[in-house]
């Protein structure tokens, strides 16, 4: 996974993980990408400054605090789209998951409940699942 510092054309600074920089890239082209303050489409890397093995970092209660800052933000940006751009389909979502990935049903974005289980058995059958992450709106 690879940690990118980004930026919507607003300015508004917000974190974004990518399984590589090809997932950043088709993403991004696909408009995928939204800010989390002010839900922009327009998104491109910051400027990050490289991590160097071996070196100490001191972390104060302040930096803590915006990068807590900025992990709710990102929350609460991700699970603001994906309502938005998917079908809730409740308790019914591994059933669902896998008739989309079958051919059995139209393709479409989905979410909903699954018990580990179930999410397990679905990557196990290469059905592409993700956890959403909790609603962190309003959290300290």
């Amino acid at each position: 996974m690879i940690a990118y510092s980004l930026r919507c054309h607003k300015g508004h600074e917000f974190e974004g993980w990518f399984r590589d920089s090809t997932a950043f890239d088709q993403q991004s082209v696909g408009g995928h990408l939204s800010c989390p303050s002010c839900t922009s489409i327009r998104i491109e890397k910051a400027v990050m400054a490289p991590a160097v093995a071996g070196t100490k970092k001191t972390v104060t209660a302040r930096a803590k605090a915006a990068e807590a800052r900025q992990m709710r933000q990102f929350a609460t940006g991700l699970r603001k789209y994906v309502q938005e751009n998917a079908d809730y389909v409740g308790p019914n979502f591994a059933e669902e998951a896998r008739k989309i990935h079958y051919g059995e049903t139209p393709d479409r974005h989905i979410y909903g409940e699954a018990t580990h289980k179930e999410a397990q058995e679905l990557v196990e059958e290469g059905v592409d699942v993700a956890p959403l992450p909790p609603d962190l709106e309003g959290a300290n």
